[in-house]
């Protein structure tokens, strides 16, 4: 966004600082301005002259001999120009001056060039006439400039006068980096007010007032918006008898500094709105509307659309388009069309001015590869009551400049508008959260010249539409704190009561797993979210597996991570793989990383984010070795009641969290596999991976991996801790060694010796499980060591052969026999 000082000065006319001033003080109150150039930069003793005589040089066919009237003096002045003519006014640099550049347009010169009086081929010339170029501008900014010669004034310049200041170049612009958020400061008179309101000076925006020439708008012109969403507002006026012509040197000066070419009045009015207002506008020859109705739809799939750029468009559905009631006329928002474009012939023309969707903008002009100045604007969300605004401005600009006549009468096409928001106010909030203690008149103050208006009955301030960004009190104590300085905010303590930072419950759970595995020697790694749906088959998931049905990326970079992952073991396996492929030896590593459950396919709302805690490793190590970190885990974070391993069909009434857990695994081995099981609810599962997803993935050897459903396990955790005193009394001790049929677990028989082992049963432990020759076929040998305790006696031998005889009745219930 770029404006020039002169501009800002046209609405704030007390507005008197520096340049730097200007750039320091507008920065400080959030208007942040990049930098600001000098239009007559290098630019000294430049005045109009006037041509009185012109003779061949004596010496040089290509030169000639000018006596130049300054008014107060006469100079000759040796030119090559091939334009001027006697009676021409020009621009002349004096003995001592300076230009900008040459007359090529090149690169200008960091200081310019200076000028002296000299001799050309023997005559003498005591300055130099200067062409546009010189002056450090282009014919693009002055659309009269000869494109080859000297620079020539209207008739009616005077003669001495500073011919910079004619050219309107005694000027700055300035140029500014707006928040997206601020769409009112895309434009000058949103720039104006911040600038009035901090230098405290009157903001007097332009008086507009449209007189009009009769009839009816309607009866020339009929519009219908079938799409809405698409168009909030649409607000058309005709004007007839167009007359076109060059903007006037003010209006070509202003847009000039903004960066826009002047082209011919009609042109510069609707670029001028749109610089001066924020509201992109655009005009349509009434004569190429066929039906003389305008209709706002969509596009349809494939349609082809020639812009003002001569460029066939091919278009889609999404994208809103301007129509007749035969044609496309227009894309909304981004480009008019080549058929219906202002020529030099046009006799009665549409002014349109309307406020179109802002996402649907970007996203048209982003397909189209066609991004306007017009379109850029759009795309910020304008306000509605805008178009209205704009629209009277150009028509009264039309009938100053003498353009045309407006026809009487608006079309406004347009449901339910945004209505003033009303924030509390709250003066002694706004001071404790800036630390002042200004009166609340001083507040209101600055909000009255911010045009937010106060409500004393309902103690609100309105804001005006044009303010999208002022939401809530913190908004509104923003703005006192931006204009009453920054800088004049003290230095004050924070109110309130100092807390402990700590890590929230989850996140402390999280990091007692990272301690646990690095302690028991696991590594951390890292994996990739995205993933590759031929993973499921490296997994050897049957095609109907829940785990299939994911969360597809719409931009990939490629198959490879066209998917999020639905299990964490791909990641586990290929980081393991890579490993084993460089020959790192017994490698363990562990990952807390998300999965990405979809609630529905294709996705409509956002899936089920689950933590995992893998831990997977190759080498020295086994199922025990791993089942063992698990329950390292499980103790450290206050899961300390009985873990159960089911090694295929989970018992009744166990609760399963997620997709993931199931009965069996298929990528694991199918006998050495385990749910892990607590207070009846799956949290996990660990096992050793099947021989042929080891396989898959270029490995060899045995690898183990467990898999913690972070979710499940949170709600068993804890992080108290209770105290319990050393025993007063003695333990009481006894082993058994069984015949335990093959079929029968481990885990049935410690179910039944804390059955029926009573209170007084302290603990028990395997320490011994033998198959061979001395066991008969189909059995096994498994012995334990229990341990009995009371808290309240010291036990006798009554106590413990009663609950070893109901132990070992239970046994016998399930096929066991004490080993002879």
């Amino acid at each position: 966004m770029n404006t020039s000082m002169s501009w800002i000065k046209a609405y704030v006319p007390e507005l008197s600082c520096t340049d730097q001033e200007y750039l320091d003080r507008l920065t400080m109150t959030g208007t942040k301005v990049e930098t600001f150039e000098r239009l007559d930069k290098n630019l000294k003793d430049i005045y109009v002259g006037q041509i009185l005589s012109i003779e061949k040089h004596p010496d040089a066919d290509k030169l000639i001999v000018c006596q130049v009237d300054f008014g107060d003096k006469k100079l000759q002045i040796v030119t090559g120009a091939p334009n001027v003519k006697v009676g021409d006014k020009v621009p002349v640099v004096i003995d001592g001056g300076k230009v900008a550049g040459g007359h090529d347009g090149g690169p200008m010169p960091e200081d310019g060039i200076e000028i002296k009086n000299g001799k050309l081929r023997g005559m003498d010339s005591f300055g130099m006439m200067c062409s546009i170029e010189e002056l450090g501008s282009s014919r693009e900014m002055y659309p009269l400039a000869p494109e080859n010669g000297i620079y020539i004034f209207p008739e009616d310049t005077k003669v001495g006068a500073d011919a910079i200041e004619v050219l309107g170049l005694h000027d700055s612009v300035f140029e500014y980096e707006i928040t997206s958020n601020r769409v009112d400061c895309y434009s000058v008179l949103g720039i104006a007010l911040e600038a009035a309101v901090t230098f405290d000076k009157p903001f007097l925006p332009p008086a507009v007032k449209v007189n009009g020439s009769g009839g009816d708008v309607n009866d020339y012109v009929k519009v219908k918006v079938e799409d809405k969403d698409l168009c909030t507002r649409y607000v058309a006026r005709v004007v007839k008898n167009i007359r076109i012509a060059p903007s006037p040197e003010w209006m070509q000066r202003r847009l000039a500094s903004c960066g826009i070419r002047p082209i011919n009045n009609l042109v510069d009015i609707t670029n001028y709105v749109m610089a001066e207002y924020g509201q992109p506008m655009h005009a349509f020859d009434l004569d190429t509307i066929d039906g003389k109705e305008i209709i706002v739809k969509r596009a349809k799939d494939g349609e082809k659309f020639m812009t003002l750029d001569g460029q066939e468009r091919e278009l889609d559905s999404n994208m809103l388009m301007i129509n007749d009631a035969k044609k496309a006329i227009g894309i909304a928002g981004i480009m008019g069309g080549e058929n219906s474009k202002i020529t030099d012939q046009v006799q009665t023309m549409v002014f349109e001015s309307a406020t179109f969707n802002g996402a649907n903008v970007r996203k048209s002009a982003k397909r189209l590869g066609l991004r306007t100045d017009a379109s850029g604007i759009f795309e910020k969300g304008l306000d509605p009551h805008n178009a209205i605004l704009a629209m009277n401005r150009a028509c009264q600009l039309v009938e100053e400049l003498g353009c045309g006549e407006v026809v009487d009468g608006i079309i406004d096409i347009h449901d339910s508008l945004p209505e003033e928001k009303t924030i509390k106010m709250d003066a002694d909030r706004i001071n404790g959260l800036l630390g002042l203690s200004l009166s609340k008149e001083e507040m209101l103050s600055i909000f009255a010249k911010l045009h937010l208006t106060y409500d004393a009955a309902s103690e609100t301030v309105r804001i005006p539409t044009f303010r999208q960004d002022l939401e809530n009190i913190a908004d509104l104590a923003e703005e006192v704190a931006r204009f009453y300085g920054y800088d004049k905010i003290g230095e004050t303590l924070p109110t309130g009561e100092a807390t402990t930072g700590k890590l929230t419950f989850k996140l402390r759970i999280e990091q007692m797993a990272r301690d646990i595995a690095e302690y028991c020697g696991f590594s951390q790694g890292m994996c990739y979210s995205f993933e590759s749906p031929k993973t499921f088959d490296k997994l050897l998931l049957a095609d109907n597996d829940p785990l299939r049905r994911t969360v597809t990326i719409a931009n990939p970079l490629g198959e490879d991570f066209s998917i999020m992952r639905t299990i964490s073991l791909n990641g586990m396996l290929t980081s393991l793989a890579t490993n084993y492929n460089r020959r790192n030896k017994d490698v363990k590593l562990y990952e807390l990383g998300n999965i990405y459950l979809p609630k529905d396919v294709p996705v409509t709302q956002l899936p089920d984010e689950r933590m995992q805690f893998t831990l997977g490793f190759y080498g020295e190590g086994d199922f025990y070795s791993m089942k063992g970190t698990v329950e390292e885990f499980f103790s450290y974070i206050g899961m300390r009641e009985k873990i159960t391993y089911e090694p295929g069909q989970a018992g009744d009434g166990v609760v399963r969290n997620s997709v993931v857990l199931r009965d069996a695994y298929p990528f694991l081995h199918p006998g050495r596999q385990a749910n892990i099981i607590y207070k009846n609810v799956n949290v996990g599962f660990l096992g050793e991976v099947h021989p042929e997803v080891v396989g898959n993935y270029d490995m060899k050897g045995r690898v183990y991996v467990a898999v913690l459903d972070m979710p499940s396990v949170e709600p068993f955790a804890t992080f108290e801790r209770k105290f319990e005193g050393i025993a007063k009394y003695p333990s009481v001790n006894r082993d058994i060694s069984m015949v335990v049929p093959k079929e029968i677990l481990v885990g049935q028989i410690e179910a039944m010796i804390e059955q029926r082992g009573g209170k007084i049963l302290e603990d028990y432990r395997l320490f011994d499980l033998y198959e061979g020759e001395q066991i008969k076929e189909g059995f096994k040998s498994v012995a334990y060591s229990i341990s009995f305790r009371a808290k309240d006696r010291t036990l006798d031998e009554n106590d413990v052969n009663g609950a070893m005889k109901k132990i070992l009745n239970g046994l016998e219930q399930l096929g066991i026999e004490l080993r002879q």
